[in-house]
């Protein structure tokens, strides 16, 4: 899919703005057919994108679970009108959306952090038109995330109301440990195309010594001749070639690299009878990415992993497009010394993943297939469940979905250097290999650049199952969450250095596979300081990163360290476990840096991207 760009074919208008709102409270707005006219009664005017959840001092607002509804009026100038495909596009819209135009249904979504569009130009009028969305939030055992919707019976406070089955009910979305966030998220864009049209574009690189070399395959509505021009930096043209798939070789190319990154520019034109019919830009990074010999290599060198777990999460915004706040974390990256993330627990937006490629930053990619896990409670606990979670899911439609539409996204980002297909899943459970050996042969398949595909696991009870074995000799890096110190091991911080460099090995000397934490960390109230660092003190945070640094120094296939997490978070906030949100970060919501921000920065500045533990 392609991002949606302005050429001398393609016409782009934003619907980004101020856009009417309304809960659907009795879940009445398809009976009563909300969407033939404009919406009325309680009408919040709210931006998009955002999320509404943050926007209104309401309870009700702020945790309600269903159905709503946005609505925006538009107008299209002539030009627009007359071209021969109108296309509405959602940057995401989450979880579930109907999309009604005038009226008129003309399209559904299921997943709420990837793209969706559709063709409007036959609902359209010449003058005002209308866009309704239905968006609904619930999370159940067929979605990604997981989750479910359950009634609460409340208790009354007086003494003649104390019964448990007393009418007082709140809906409530049990999810993961990160606030259900919903809305429409990213941008709305109505974009142009003339009939023939350039579909989709693919490119991978190779480089040879000084030389690099772009392989491209144009994919076309129609027949017609393709030209293919690359564009240095400074927009000079610097290779031509013709056709729906070639290379174009490059002499002393200038490559893609962590930190410090090129892009070239290939223009694509689609042309009859030498008249240009369609043309598109597409950014291309010439890098390699390879994992061999218990290495990750970017451009033949060994790499290293700095950098962290995040969130699409602000105040306010909550997890709605802020490209203010991308830029100041991006920012914030580099100050650390850090050089990548992955994009937990679901895909990011467009516009993020644009702005990494241009920064530099390494960027691990993952679907939203977090909370796979019927029994984790219980398996923290070790306790045995009679309940198999890949019984009890049916995500396995979503999550074939989601990762070919992340693919179908992302495939042409040099900042992308590894898939991850799911987090913290059971991956102990008998089946689980019967349900990721066909997800992972699919990225594998779908992936045309082959980068490597991982599954970020657990601290599970027992670790080394013979059914998590066989999926992990399946991947090509094997990515740990570990809270030695925190979850296990609460406040024994100086008890866990031998403890995580024994799993570590057990794991390399099963695999002989590179093997990288993807997630570590203690919950910190900022600014709470101790003579001695015990639990939730800043002084305690810093000593955890202190002594896992001294673990993973000792390993030599131990390729990279992203800690959990790089600010602090907003969480369900019906839970006594988390106070305000999820306070692992590194820095704090609003990004103030913690004490332990100087500790990695410290390390992480002394530790170089390339051939760290030669």
């Amino acid at each position: 899919m392609l991002y949606p760009i302005i050429t001398k074919t393609r016409n782009l208008v934003d619907l980004s703005g101020i856009w009417k709102f309304k809960l659907d409270e009795k879940n009445e707005g398809f009976e009563k057919e909300w969407s033939k006219s404009s919406l009325s009664g309680e009408i919040y005017n709210l931006p998009v994108p955002s999320s509404f959840n943050d926007l209104i001092d309401d309870l009700k607002v702020r945790e309600f679970v269903g159905w709503v509804w946005y609505e925006k009026t538009f107008e299209l100038s002539k030009n627009i009108l007359s071209e021969d495909r109108v296309i509405l596009r959602f940057g995401s819209v989450t979880h579930k959306a109907k999309v009604y135009i005038n009226g008129h249904e003309v399209t559904t979504n299921k997943g709420g952090f990837l793209p969706f569009e559709v063709d409007i130009k036959s609902f359209l009028n010449s003058d005002k038109n209308r866009v309704t969305v239905a968006v609904n939030n619930e999370l159940d055992n067929t979605t990604l995330p997981v989750g479910f919707v359950k009634e609460i019976k409340t208790p009354g406070v007086g003494l003649e109301s104390l019964a448990f089955d007393t009418p007082i009910k709140r809906h409530s979305a049990y999810c993961v440990d990160f606030f259900n966030y919903a809305g429409i998220h990213r941008p709305v864009k109505i974009y142009t195309t003339p009939k023939d049209y350039i579909k989709d574009i693919y490119i991978d690189t190779d480089i040879n010594g000084t030389t690099g070399i772009i392989h491209y395959e144009i994919v076309t509505s129609s027949t017609a001749d393709i030209k293919v021009t690359v564009l240095d930096k400074d927009g000079v043209e610097i290779a031509t070639t013709h056709g729906n798939k070639n290379s174009i070789t490059i002499e002393n190319a200038k490559f893609w690299k962590p930190l410090n990154p090129y892009l070239y520019e290939i223009k694509v034109e689609m042309l009859r009878n030498d008249d240009t019919i369609d043309v598109y830009y597409e950014r291309c990074g010439i890098r390699t990415v390879e994992v061999k010999d218990g290495k990750f290599l970017i451009n033949g060198q060994p790499f290293y992993f700095k950098g962290f777990g995040k969130h699409e999460d602000l105040n306010i915004s909550g997890r709605g497009l802020n490209e203010a706040g991308n830029v100041k974390d991006f920012n914030l990256i580099k100050w650390i010394g850090a050089n990548s993330f992955r994009t937990s627990h679901y895909p990011y937006s467009e516009e993020l993943m644009r702005l990494a490629d241009e920064e530099g930053i390494v960027v691990i990619d993952e679907v939203a297939a977090v909370g796979l896990h019927a029994n984790f409670q219980n398996t923290y606990a070790g306790i045995k469940s009679d309940k198999s979670t890949w019984e009890i899911l049916d995500t396995k439609e979503q999550h074939l979905k989601d990762i070919s539409e992340l693919i179908a996204r992302d495939k042409n980002h040099p900042c992308v250097v590894m898939w991850c297909v799911a987090n913290e899943t059971a991956l102990e459970e008998k089946g689980s290999y019967d349900y990721y050996k066909p997800l992972i042969d699919l990225v594998k398949e779908l992936d045309q650049q082959k980068r490597p595909v991982t599954l970020v696991s657990h601290i599970a009870y027992p670790l080394n199952t013979e059914e998590a074995h066989k999926v992990c000799a399946e991947l090509d890096v094997l990515c740990l969450n570990r809270y030695y110190g925190w979850y296990w091991g609460t406040g024994e911080i100086e008890a866990v250095e031998p403890v995580i460099s024994k799993e570590i090995e057990m794991w390399w000397n099963h695999h002989k596979k590179p093997i990288m934490f993807t997630e570590y960390g203690a919950d910190t109230v900022n600014g709470l300081k101790e003579s001695t660092p015990v639990i939730f003190s800043e002084d305690y945070q810093a000593k955890f990163y202190e002594i896992h640094g001294r673990a993973f120094d000792k390993l030599p296939f131990f390729i990279g360290e992203q800690v959990w997490n790089f600010a602090d978070f907003a969480t369900r906030y019906d839970s006594i476990m988390r106070v305000g949100g999820n306070k692992k970060g590194i820095f704090t919501r609003d990004r103030k840096p913690k004490m332990a921000a100087y500790i990695l920065k410290n390390r992480w500045t002394n530790i170089p991207d390339f051939n760290y533990k030669k």
